[in-house]
């Protein structure tokens, strides 16, 4: 019926690829502009580390509701909606002037972000079945190129003088754009039959799913605190702190591009391990180096361990036969999304009552634990 209704056009693909892009772009202007907001209201580490909640409550609410009125109303309908918020925040974090503020912002923010990152991906699963082509990787690809972009342009644009305001609202009119280009194609529908929104993971599920909110956990710790830690601990200026996020967004970004191919070649158990020790060994590198740029060769290392253990465990989680793929999917996507929104938010608690390298060092080891765990779970070549 939604074949004749709605017949596939070759259009939906890179309109979903956009928003994916645009998500990633946001995201990454908000995380690279994290020195420059909490500078200019005067925080802590453990204040910053509250609010870093707010994004987080707002995002994971979301979710579910954003499905749900998908299903009712279509994907086209809350995405316009939750895309025009994300629009509408971008300008005001380089005007607000408190906590109270910031916090209100970011619950906004959050609520948009994740309704945004929900749906798209409800809109990315039918545009690939409409299309039976395998794109799935490549939409996610977007997401990482849109954050390369992002805070390479906010670190650009910083160091040659422009205000966090004039950046925001060049990113916000980019997305905008990005928006009407997309509108006429944006699926007008969703799947009435999306599978629960959670369900409590057994067996295998449970390990995997620990995995994967240790390793969202780290990328979301590199997106919150690494400028902040380049700055004070190395010295850093504001513009070339982004570049921690930067170099770590294009290693990444690489290494899912080019991860089919290394585990076709050396296989998943072999990628898997070296994989979350070189992000193990590249946190440590940045931690104890005492120069700024060897830091970053460290984000560099965390990026390619970081790329391609999420997308392993989604495959095991996937194949394992202890829970239906509907409901052990959303259960480990649930648990990495917790890594990277609210994970974050403890490295600002461990920071004050510690210090941040002290909290950059837990993270470090939570990875190294992570890749224990993984030796425990089947993998294709097993």
């Amino acid at each position: 019926m939604l074949l004749e209704r709605y017949p596939f056009k070759k259009r939906e693909v890179l309109v979903t690829r956009l928003l994916f892009l645009c998500a990633g772009l946001a995201t990454a202007t908000w995380a690279s502009l994290i020195p420059v907001i909490k500078a200019h209201i005067g925080i802590d580490e453990s204040t910053l580390g509250l609010l870093l909640l707010c994004l987080g409550a707002g995002a994971i609410f979301a979710m579910p509701v954003s499905g749900a009125l998908a299903t009712k109303y279509g994907c086209k309908r809350v995405l316009q909606l939750s895309t025009m918020m994300i629009i509408f925040c971008l300008p005001f974090f380089a005007l607000v002037n408190s906590v109270a503020s910031l916090a209100t912002l970011l619950v906004i923010f959050g609520l948009s972000i994740g309704a945004t990152d929900c749906v798209m991906n409800i809109q990315a699963v039918l545009v690939e079945e409409r299309s039976k082509l395998s794109l799935m990787s490549g939409f996610h690809g977007f997401y990482s190129l849109g954050g390369i972009l992002g805070a390479g342009a906010v670190a650009m644009l910083l160091i040659a003088g422009f205000s966090a305001f004039e950046i925001c609202m060049l990113m916000a009119a980019i997305v905008l754009m990005c928006l009407i280009f997309a509108k006429r194609d944006l699926l007008p529908f969703a799947s009435p039959n999306e599978g629960p929104a959670f369900a409590l993971p057994k067996g295998p599920v449970i390990l995997i799913g620990i995995i994967c909110f240790a390793m969202f956990l780290a990328e979301g710790t590199v997106l919150d605190w690494s400028g902040i830690y380049l700055i004070d601990y190395q010295n850093a200026s504001t513009g070339m702190a982004a570049l921690g996020i930067f170099s770590f967004s294009v290693t990444m970004t690489l290494g899912r591009l080019f991860g089919d191919r290394i585990i076709a070649k050396h296989g998943q158990r072999a990628v898997l391990t070296i994989s979350g020790l070189v992000a193990s060994l590249g946190l440590i590198i940045a931690i104890v180096s005492m120069s700024f740029y060897v830091a970053l060769f460290g984000y560099v290392l965390m990026g390619i361990g970081c790329a391609n253990v999420v997308p392993i465990m989604f495959s095991a989680a996937g194949k394992q036969t202890y829970m239906s793929q509907a409901t052990a999917i959303p259960a480990v996507t649930t648990f990495g999304y917790l890594g990277v929104l609210m994970g974050p938010a403890s490295v600002g608690q461990i920071a004050h009552f510690s210090s941040l390298a002290s909290a950059l060092v837990v993270i470090a080891m939570l990875i190294a634990l992570a890749t224990i765990f993984s030796l425990f779970v089947k993998v294709s070549q097993d």
